[in-house]
């Protein structure tokens, strides 16, 4: 049943399966295979039917299905380049439609909390295997490809930082404030007063010590909160990688929030995964095993949300394959380390980290993925005329 469902979809590439009996079978097309992968036991038919993108993915964290030449990373690309096929099967788009996320994510703040520390409560040591010393776990900003992803991280902290276009005295919001990396750097950048909200355990104790270890407490302080409870104003408001987390039926409550904590003369700087296709579920492993409650918006839906609410976007940005190359460095960096990462964890983690890293790289190569950054005020004059002062 898998090598028929390959092959009803893999129709640039190829590869070869070796089947549980130890048959060899061909899919795609005359080109060399890139990979061969091993069944060692056949997979469930009826999960397979239903759910064939999880069922696989799964089938190689529990050893099922195993890469006996190339690499996992081949055959997900292979996979990736012909996604758009499978997306097209009758049982595929009959299956689809049953798809709960398709409603959004029902996320109130104690499921919020659940869902952030899933992922952003494991360990430390894990995180540095494979992030930048600063710890930045969202798109970098390449201004070219033969960039050290530091200074990537770097440019897009400088780029964000000018968005939001600071004056010293601000004061400033940043919701989603991770490792404390951003927050820290526009107060020692534009000598502002910073106040970073999370509702990541390990992360706001990350950023705390941080704090205190560069003796900045008298202007930056970070909380362990849900923005929702957030009632001061600010000068500005910046969000980088948290917008994918609020869920879509959330997205009213959310502008409607920034509008009420941001100043009548304040610019607002969102930062987000995004599509560039009409708006569809998020891809099921990711939900299941790596964010869940998470959702990706098409741009159509966050304006939408905007409009009613007397925001003014101001500008608007697309980054179309920034995040591929951040999260190429990522899985480099991380499979360079697996064996650590093991000892941290053990090996089934490991798959299932490698599969995140890779899928979520091929999603920005391939499947209409890309980064947008939404600038937004409450007056025309909040910011100026020419875009000539973001550079």
């Amino acid at each position: 049943m898998l090598v028929n469902l390959l092959n009803s979809f893999i129709l640039e590439g190829a590869m070869c399966i070796e089947d549980s009996n130890g048959r060899l079978h061909r899919i795609g097309d005359d080109e060399p295979p890139v990979c061969t992968i091993r069944l060692h036991r056949r997979l469930p038919v009826f999960k397979l039917a239903l759910n064939p993108c999880l069922t696989v993915l799964e089938g190689f964290m529990d050893g099922d299905i195993s890469v006996v030449e190339g690499s996992l990373y081949d055959f997900l690309e292979v996979c990736a380049r012909n996604y758009h096929h499978l997306e097209q099967l009758p049982v595929v788009r009959f299956v689809s439609w049953f798809d709960r996320a398709r409603m959004g994510q029902y996320n109130p703040v104690d499921r919020a909390r659940r869902n952030v520390a899933h992922h952003y409560d494991l360990s430390d040591d894990l995180y540095r295997l494979f992030l930048d010393e600063d710890r930045q776990y969202s798109c970098a900003y390449f201004e070219n490809l033969e960039q050290s992803l530091e200074d990537a991280q770097l440019a897009k902290k400088r780029h964000i930082a000018s968005k939001l276009k600071l004056e010293p005295g601000n004061k400033i919001l940043d919701i989603g404030c991770g490792w404390g990396g951003l927050g820290l750097y526009l107060a020692k950048a534009a000598e502002v007063d910073v106040t970073g909200i999370t509702l990541s355990v390990e992360q706001q104790g990350v950023a705390e010590h941080r704090v205190d270890e560069e003796q900045l407490s008298d202007r930056v302080r970070f909380r362990l909160q849900d923005y929702r409870n957030e009632d001061a104003e600010y000068d500005r408001i910046v969000s980088v990688g948290m917008f994918e987390h609020v869920g879509r039926r959330n997205y009213r409550e959310f502008f409607s929030k920034i509008g009420n904590l941001l100043k009548d003369d304040g610019v607002m700087l969102l930062h987000s995964i995004g599509r560039f296709d009409s708006p569809s579920p998020i891809n099921p492993f990711i939900r299941k095993y790596i964010f869940p409650g998470a959702d990706l918006p098409s741009l159509s839906e966050v304006m939408s949300a905007i409009e009613p609410l007397g925001l003014l976007v101001t500008d608007v940005e697309i980054q179309r394959l920034h995040y591929a190359e951040t999260l190429r460095k990522w899985r480099e960096r991380f499979t360079a380390r697996q064996e650590e990462a093991a000892r941290i964890y053990d090996e089934r983690f490991c798959v299932m980290w490698e599969i995140y890293l890779a899928i979520c790289e091929l999603g920005f190569r391939y499947q209409q993925l890309m980064v947008f950054q939404i600038q937004i005020t409450k007056s025309l004059e909040a910011v100026p005329l020419t875009r000539d002062y973001m550079f």
